[in-house]
């Protein structure tokens, strides 16, 4: 009998991920509806050091894996994007069609993730970035920069999105806790 290859990663490259996929593996909550595209689109906008998982729990949080859901606010599929940041993601992307359909709608959610995580890189430990990021896409960039600024002046220098937590908006606290619970991880 072979060795699993995702136990072989968990063995050889601790750490890499930021969390073990084993959770997932055996949690009998995530379907495996659209893993390709969380795979895929993962690899392709961030390479091989994030979990692929951390989008899909993203995307458990927004719609529940929905491709037809709909917030009062206008955001829309899995990933809960709204229409205009759709169209300014299909200017570096002319290839993503329809909005709704549920692969181009996570290769945006994942592409402007990828967006946001880049904009955190100064002075944060790089497994404290995609909390920030995350955080940026439910909240907005300005208003988790409006909370960090407001942690650092309290706090000083800032490494851990728990310094910042307290100082953001209720739902995206709410938000960022409910995808680390997803991923089992503080």
């Amino acid at each position: 009998m072979s060795t699993p290859r995702w136990l072989l990663l968990l063995v050889l490259l601790p750490g890499l991920a930021f969390t073990g996929a084993l959770k997932h593996v055996k949690d009998n909550r995530w379907s495996r509806e659209y893993d390709n595209y969380f795979r895929k689109y993962t690899k392709h906008y961030f390479g091989p050091h994030i979990d692929w998982y951390w989008f899909k729990a993203q995307a458990i949080a927004e719609s529940g894996l929905k491709p037809t859901a709909k917030s009062p606010a206008g955001a829309k599929g899995i990933m809960q994007i709204l229409p205009a940041t759709y169209e300014e993601i299909k200017e570096d992307n002319p290839h993503f069609t329809l909005i709704n359909e549920p692969r181009w709608n996570i290769a945006a959610g994942i592409f402007y993730d990828r967006k946001l995580y880049r904009k955190w890189k100064k002075g944060l430990p790089t497994e404290q970035r995609l909390a920030f990021a995350l955080a940026s896409y439910n909240a907005g960039y300005g208003n988790v920069l409006k909370a960090y600024k407001r942690a650092r002046k309290e706090h000083g220098e800032i490494k851990a999105w728990r310094q910042v937590e307290y100082y953001a908006p209720g739902e995206t606290r709410f938000y960022v806790r409910r995808i680390k619970a997803l991923m089992d991880v503080e």
